[in-house]
């Protein structure tokens, strides 16, 4: 994984750069309906979390929320800025680089940093390591990983292990999935080759806690039993 060097409490710019942080929501959500709004148990509604920790932020020009929906603007604290998109943008048969893109067209910075509201236990820290990873130049984006070392299967084979002879699990070579916390990305990156991970990615490992992404029910029933049990 690249390395760089990063101080907790210290945010290092190496590159002067213009970076603007966006919430991509829409209301009609199929698996969850309405779940960006939804309130957890005991707290506040889900965008609320992700929105008041951009707000701490530092190295951020702006924090905008991207939805086709007015209404949307009861939710959002001050300091963010409803953009309104195109209704064409929520169905289902939209491509999501083609939000991204049109975003870009809309809002000129010389970077993006894209969250989403389903992720709402993501630190101040790591987005600080995102825009520190960019700003540096050694990289081209930023993006949020979980590790995982666990016995997997492809095709109904064991995929990184020998049953033969087991593994500890902690000795098995790790491997990283994506989570949607966080994506930093250049501007020439988005509208030039229409991606949001380029060739020089830089990627930031998340606890589990902040690699919860909230999907479908019964990933919210486990966010609201975090944030109720460990985080409130």
């Amino acid at each position: 994984m690249p390395q760089f060097p990063f101080q907790k409490n210290v945010l290092i710019i190496t590159k002067e750069m213009e970076i603007v942080a966006f919430v991509p929501v829409k209301l009609n959500n199929e698996r969850l309906p309405g779940k960006n709004i939804k309130a957890f148990s005991n707290g506040e509604p889900l965008i609320t979390y992700v929105l008041k920790t951009l707000l701490s932020v530092r190295g951020l020009n702006g924090i905008y929320v991207y939805c086709s929906n007015d209404s949307i603007c009861d939710f959002l604290p001050e300091g963010v800025t409803f953009l309104k998109r195109d209704a064409y943008l929520d169905l289902s048969t939209t491509s999501f680089n083609e939000v991204l893109t049109t975003f870009a067209e809309k809002i000129d910075a010389d970077a993006y940093l894209l969250t989403h509201a389903t992720a709402p236990f993501i630190s101040k820290h790591s987005f600080e390591k995102g825009i520190e990873a960019l700003s540096c130049g050694i990289y081209d984006c930023a993006l949020t990983v979980e590790r995982m070392q666990e016995f997997l299967w492809k095709d109904n084979k064991p995929l990184n292990y020998n049953p033969e002879s087991i593994p500890r699990t902690q000795d098995l070579e790790p491997m990283f999935v994506e989570t949607c916390g966080i994506y930093i990305y250049t501007r020439d990156l988005i509208k030039k080759q229409k991606r949001r991970i380029g060739d020089t990615p830089c990627l930031i490992e998340v606890s589990k806690i902040e690699a919860v992404d909230i999907n479908n029910p019964e990933d919210f029933v486990i966010a609201d039993a975090i944030y109720n049990k460990l985080l409130k």
